[in-house]
This record gives C-alpha cells, sequence and structure tokens, in this order.
C-alpha cells in the first residue's frame, strides 16, 4: 500500500463516515421532530377554534339574556 495513502486511511476516511453518519441520523431527527411539532401545533389551533366556538356561543347567549 502507498505509504501517503495511509494516512487517508487511518485517519479522513473515519472522519469522513462518522461526520456523514452523524448529519445523517441528526436529520431524521430533526424530521422527527418537525413532524411532531406540527402535529402538537394543529392539536393546539383545534383546541383553540373549539374554545373559539364555545366563546361564541356564549357571547350569543349573553346577547339573548340581555
Amino acid at each position: 500500500m502507498n505509504a501517503a495513502f495511509q494516512p487517508f486511511l487511518t485517519v479522513a476516511l473515519p472522519i469522513m463516515v462518522t461526520l456523514t453518519a452523524s448529519t445523517w441520523v441528526n436529520n431524521s431527527r430533526l424530521t422527527d421532530m418537525r413532524s411532531d411539532f406540527n402535529r402538537r401545533l394543529d392539536e393546539v389551533l383545534g383546541r383553540l377554534d373549539r374554545i373559539e366556538r364555545k366563546l361564541d356561543n356564549h357571547d350569543e347567549r349573553l346577547v339573548r339574556v340581555e
């Protein structure tokens, strides 16, 4: 094996493989976190819509009582 190629195989190649693998794993985790965040945001928006409808109903009842 070429003596000039040996440092690449022992130093640079493992570093590149590690960086590539960690980037890939981190990217998939970010995608999972993003989808969880979007799901939770949709749940919160649904709750806010229900609260808004209830408040509208209460406003209508108050107008009728007055």
